[in-house]
């Protein structure tokens, strides 16, 4: 439903939009002579001129705009087009093609048939404007359902396996402690209602996306042991600011799979930070690359979530990624959401 509302407000502002340039045209031969000559009657008579020449030519324009091009020549119906127009043509010049010629004043004749050749020729002119800026829209119209397309498929890719680690995780927990694998199942339960209900907008409030990742890391630290300290640090002066859903997520989850060493000490710090319209956010983690054999979903997250933000803050974002001499693999990211 907002989608829809979306389309009809935009489309409701390009009609406005066409409205005043289209009565700016009109009235602009009256507006000169008001300039040059501050002459009621030349300004009403300028007018006249104008609406009586140009009239039909905004006539065929919107026409073709709106019905004639979407409808007949984007679906190559070149035939209907042709007589469609050819109808619209000679009925919106009607009053010009079928004046009494007996009425005009002698040696006139030649003048007239020129500004009825013109007037065709403007009239044609509109066609091909119309189809022109139609056509323009409609490749950006094409270019944003596949970005959108592209998005919906990166967002996808967003790897489900700590879903069934987790659940792994939980099932152990039971035996151990039934009050904390209840908790853990409540906390699966709000990630998935978040995940399934609330990122299928384009952006949302900074407050929901910094719960997610809290009660996602928590659920991680489920999987390490005593060798592993997390910390999750977050500061957030507007909540109400909106981003899109997800984004990070790929970079936590890499951290715990890249981070976590069951044979030696490790560390995870992950921070989401915002001042103005600004949102900072950094993770470092033990850099713990997997064996070369294995390479399931190498570098998957990284680049799907590099391309998300290509797409979506093209020019707004700063992606620094590096290994310490001390091995913490370092990744920051600074987008400027407002």
């Amino acid at each position: 439903m907002p989608t829809m509302k979306k389309i009809q407000t935009k489309d409701v502002w390009l009609f406005v939009a066409q409205m005043l340039l289209l009565s700016l045209i009109m009235l602009s031969p009256g507006l000169i002579s008001y300039v040059t000559t501050h002459d009621i009657q030349v300004v009403w008579g300028s007018l006249a001129v104008s609406g009586y020449w140009l009239a039909p030519a905004v006539v065929v324009y919107l026409v073709n705009f709106y019905l004639c091009v979407p409808l007949l020549w984007f679906r190559h119906r070149l035939w209907q087009f042709a007589v469609a127009n050819a109808v619209l043509i000679i009925f919106s010049n009607s009053h010009i093609l079928f004046k009494d010629f007996d009425t005009l004043p002698e040696g006139t004749l030649a003048g007239y048939s020129s500004f009825l050749i013109f007037a065709m020729l403007v009239s044609l002119m509109a066609i091909g404007i119309a189809i022109s800026i139609r056509y323009v829209m409609r490749q950006g119209e094409k270019k944003q359902k596949e970005v959108e397309a592209e998005l919906a498929w990166l967002k996808n890719q967003i790897n489900p396996h700590f879903l069934f680690n987790t659940l792994n995780n939980i099932s152990s927990l039971t035996q151990i402690d039934a009050d904390e694998a209840q908790d853990a199942i409540m906390q699966l339960s709000d990630l998935l209602r978040y995940a399934m209900y609330e990122t299928n907008k384009p952006t949302v409030p900074l407050q929901g996306e910094v719960e997610f990742m809290r009660n996602y890391i928590r659920l991680m630290k489920l999987r390490c042991n005593e060798m592993t300290t997390v910390n999750f640090q977050s500061s957030i002066l507007n909540p109400q600011l909106e981003v899109a859903p997800l984004i990070f997520i790929s970079l936590v989850e890499n951290a715990f799979k890249h981070g976590m060493n069951s044979n030696a000490p490790a560390t995870i710090d992950i921070s989401l930070t915002q001042r103005d319209g600004t949102l900072v956010f950094t993770c470092d983690n033990t850099n713990n690359p997997k064996p070369t054999k294995d390479r399931s979903g190498s570098g998957i997250g990284l680049e799907n979530t590099r391309r998300r933000l290509d797409l979506l803050y093209p020019g707004r974002y700063q992606w620094e990624q590096t290994v310490t001499p001390e091995n913490i693999y370092h990744v920051r990211i600074t987008i400027n959401i407002k």
